[in-house]
């Protein structure tokens, strides 16, 4: 079905005054002033489907429900984008669309395959499986929580929650999921949530290493919170470097603060100076700091190398 590139301004306008959704959602509706970072950008971090459809078009009614269900059901490695043309007449010119329904396929920043019309289910599938380059299920899982994790540590927590959700509704008991979702609650300060969520994991993955971590980030910043101001902790140990209790709270407020490695160093002092103190108090959160990290993260490998050599030298 060919579409009429209309003169009238209105169109023309709702090309920039479309309100975009939140920068986490797997679906979404896009316009000229978003498609850069929609699209072009989220590309680089997973495939974009893009489906430019119209409000009158019979077929885009048929399609569209379509490609939501199946990228609801990748759990995060696909996303999909929708463009009204009526309302971005440019960019679809630009795109060189010519009939409606059209879906794009965006990988690392470029468009990389197309199809026109209302495919059947089967055929959708084959054109993501072809350009997901995974023939395993599992395996797009593993990426979505890469790309959620990703997101995460790039500070959109918004986005990396949207997709640890979308997994859990997959598998309910899903432990990097789980893990990942209170840690997101973590980081947006809601720790009594992100409790929550941990009491209610299920029993069989309760002693998973990612509800571990997630544990220990939630211990970690409730101690934090009681920290102090890190600029006065900072003073205050230039002015008693000698103070162990002012060097352990000053480690956790550098972790509130995110620099991991300061807080380390803070600890692996304490213990340089005097390894019993306070019932080996700095050992003891220098280990709840790893957990956190996680212990395949190159920050707990290289501190446990310093630990040790700190301990048997």
């Amino acid at each position: 079905m060919e579409f009429i590139i209309n003169q009238d301004g209105a169109a023309q306008q709702g090309a920039t005054s479309a309100r975009p959704a939140p920068a986490g959602d797997l679906i979404k509706e896009s316009s000229m002033a978003s498609f850069m970072a929609d699209v072009i950008e989220a590309s680089r971090h997973c495939l974009i489907l893009v489906d430019f459809w119209a409000t009158w078009c019979g077929p885009c009614k048929q399609l569209g429900p379509l490609l939501e269900k199946l990228v609801r059901q990748l759990n995060g490695a696909v996303r999909l984008v929708k463009i009204d043309v009526d309302k971005n007449q440019q960019l679809a010119g630009q795109l060189g669309i010519q009939s409606v329904p059209t879906v794009y396929a965006f990988k690392d920043g470029r468009p990389v395959d197309a199809f026109a019309g209302a495919l059947p289910e089967s055929q959708i599938k084959d054109f993501i499986k072809r350009h997901l380059g995974k023939a395993n299920p599992g395996d797009a899982l593993a990426e979505a929580l890469a790309v959620a994790e990703e997101m995460l540590a790039a500070g959109d927590v918004a986005g990396a929650a949207d997709i640890f959700a979308q997994i859990l509704g997959a598998e309910p008991e899903n432990p990097e999921a789980l893990g990942g979702l209170a840690r997101c609650e973590i980081k947006a300060g809601q720790l009594d949530q992100a409790e929550q969520i941990l009491a209610h994991a299920p029993p069989a993955i309760q002693n998973h290493a990612a509800l571990a971590a997630a544990k220990a980030a939630l211990d970690l910043a409730r101690q934090a919170a009681k920290a102090g101001p890190l600029i006065e902790l900072r003073h205050k140990l230039e002015q008693n470097p000698k103070d162990h209790q002012i060097r352990f709270d000053l480690a956790l407020a550098y972790y509130a603060n995110g620099e991991n490695e300061a807080a380390v160093d803070e600890l692996l002092e304490i213990i340089k100076r005097d390894r019993k103190w306070n019932e080996e108090a700095a050992r003891k959160q220098l280990v709840t700091f790893f957990d956190a990290f996680g212990q395949a993260d190159p920050l707990t490998v290289e501190s446990r190398r310093k630990l040790s050599s700190i301990l048997f030298s």
